[in-house]
């Protein structure tokens, strides 16, 4: 049942809006979470966390709670460049541990479906004291004269209702309607791309690691999440989203076949999920903080799906944000609450901007399949930088390691 008031409302009952719930229920703070949909529910999502991502979840008590049939473990990332040149690299390899923090981050990754992993967050959630309620469609947010948010208009099957909130928390992701009706919604120009994403048994080779497979018109992933269920996703141009329009699975299917690394191993593999799409990408709130609102997850940023960072990046992001709205709740007037805003943003910015770097590099070196050619042929001959970048991939290592000049420099000699 839907509160009157609440201290804090959260929007969103993915990954970023369970970790926010979660940290600030344990924090003493009572929360309400709001989500149109009901659980368990499918995600078009990479569904791959890395071994920070696994940190996290041990944080929150819930890597345990993931029955053993219905995860994956991922003990690296296998990356084949558009000239055939393959790298791969382990979280745990000796190039990794050498700049790691040695027993801060688990040596693996995980692969896990979003029915699976949602639906166990949200337990946890409630577990903490959390009311968490589906099937809330957010029609409007509520201001006061002064532009404060002050609570949401909602609407369920029994019809439409105000939540009043101290703090609003948008965790709704990268299509955040809270973001739109605040204004802060801002999406880039480049890239701009837009995925498909399916499960399928009987892919061959699969094995223990990750897969990026990157063409000259777009890239797939690879992910096993449990049993011998894949995770497959094609992310394309923008500009192909027409021709997806009327049969993704089609689309996704021809794709594929024509590409001579990856048809032989989908010769025999079956579909037993929906095609779904998402995107485009490339998304970064003007702000992640207003009067009463806060931002997190892909709400507040999105890059590009390349590095499978979504899911870590919120659960961290939601950890962050608890404190804030612990101080937001605590503030006297308008000006101790603009600095609670302005101390979230420039905390983000500090936890995340190493990652958005590389997140950039990564682009620039996808959108060149010359330039990734040759940062994939000294990759491929030398394991110990190799097992840097996807230690970088992975949290397991600081991103600011391959950020130093020497580094870079080694990657194109």
């Amino acid at each position: 049942m839907l509160p009157a008031r609440v201290p804090v409302l959260v929007v969103g009952g993915g990954p970023a809006g369970a970790a926010v719930a979660w940290h600030a229920a344990q924090a003493g703070l009572d929360v309400c979470l709001i989500d149109r949909a009901h659980f368990p529910r499918a995600k078009p999502c990479a569904e791959y966390l890395s071994p920070e991502g696994v940190r996290q979840l041990e944080v929150m008590g819930v890597r345990d709670a993931l029955a053993p049939e219905s995860v994956s473990t991922i003990v690296g990332m296998g990356v084949f460049a558009p000239s055939g040149a393959r790298i791969r690299g382990e979280f745990a390899g000796r190039g990794a541990l050498a700049r790691a923090d040695a027993g801060v981050v688990p040596p693996s990754g995980i692969g896990v479906r979003r029915e699976v992993l949602d639906t166990a967050l949200l337990h946890h959630a409630r577990a903490a004291g959390v009311q968490v309620v589906e099937g809330v469609h957010l029609e409007q947010l509520c201001t006061d004269g002064r532009g404060r948010v002050t609570g949401a208009t909602v609407r369920t099957v029994d019809g439409v209702r105000t939540i009043h909130a101290e703090c609003i928390v948008a965790a709704d992701g990268l299509r955040s309607v809270v973001a739109r009706r605040l204004q802060l919604a801002h999406h880039a120009r480049w890239p701009r791309r837009v995925a498909l994403v399916t499960h399928m048994r009987g892919v061959e080779g699969i094995a223990a690691h990750g897969e990026m497979h990157v063409r000259r018109d777009g890239y797939v992933g690879l992910a096993p999440v449990g049993g011998d269920v894949v995770n497959v996703a094609l992310v394309v141009p923008r500009r192909d989203a027409a021709a997806m329009a009327g049969d993704a699975a089609g689309f996704l299917d021809a794709w594929i076949a024509r590409d001579a690394g990856l048809a032989p191993r989908f010769a025999a593999a079956q579909r037993v999920a929906p095609v779904r799409a998402t995107g485009p990408f490339g998304a970064r709130a003007r702000r992640v903080a207003v009067d009463g609102a806060f931002l997190t997850g892909d709400a507040a940023d999105f890059f590009d799906p390349f590095t499978g960072e979504g899911i870590t990046a919120a659960l961290r992001g939601g950890a962050l944000l608890a404190p804030f709205l612990a101080d937001c709740l605590r503030a006297s007037g308008p000006d101790s609450r603009a600095r609670v805003r302005d101390a979230y943003g420039a905390a983000r910015r500090a936890l995340f901007i190493d990652k958005w770097r590389v997140e950039r590099l990564l682009g620039v070196a996808v959108s060149m399949p010359a330039l990734l050619d040759r940062a994939a042929r000294v990759l491929a001959r030398d394991r110990e930088l190799a097992d840097l970048f996807v230690g970088v991939a992975g949290q397991v290592v600081p991103p600011s390691a391959v950020l130093r000049p020497r580094t870079l420099l080694r990657l194109f000699t």
